[in-house]
């Protein structure tokens, strides 16, 4: 199920992904038909423009501050921080500084 992560060992999840210059960098850890996780990074201002997904998609800030849109409200999240973007909700993510999060989307 897992893949592209150590198993049996302890890490810590903000590590398993690097920043990239003027890129948002994903590694998919879990995809089936019930759900996906996926840890991201965004250098300062990069993003995913507006989309929606086929699940809920929970997203929790792993270092950094990121701007997550939800239709027509804005979110401020902070390290430690999560929020639940409901599925078929239009969405956006922006890197107001260099950021890292997981996101969970169970369909």
């Amino acid at each position: 199920m897992y893949k592209n992560i150590n198993k049996k060992e302890k890490l810590e999840l903000k590590n398993q992904v690097e920043y990239q210059e003027g890129q948002v960098v994903s590694k998919t850890l879990v995809q089936n038909d019930y759900v996906s996780m996926t840890l991201f990074s965004f250098d300062k201002g990069e993003e995913i423009s507006t989309h929606a997904a086929g699940g809920d998609a929970m997203v929790t800030v792993l270092e950094g501050k990121g701007r997550f849109t939800v239709a027509d409200e804005v979110f401020y999240l902070e390290a430690g921080e999560t929020l639940i973007m409901p599925k078929d909700i239009p969405h956006a993510v922006y890197g107001e500084e260099r950021f890292k999060m997981q996101l969970v989307v169970s369909y």
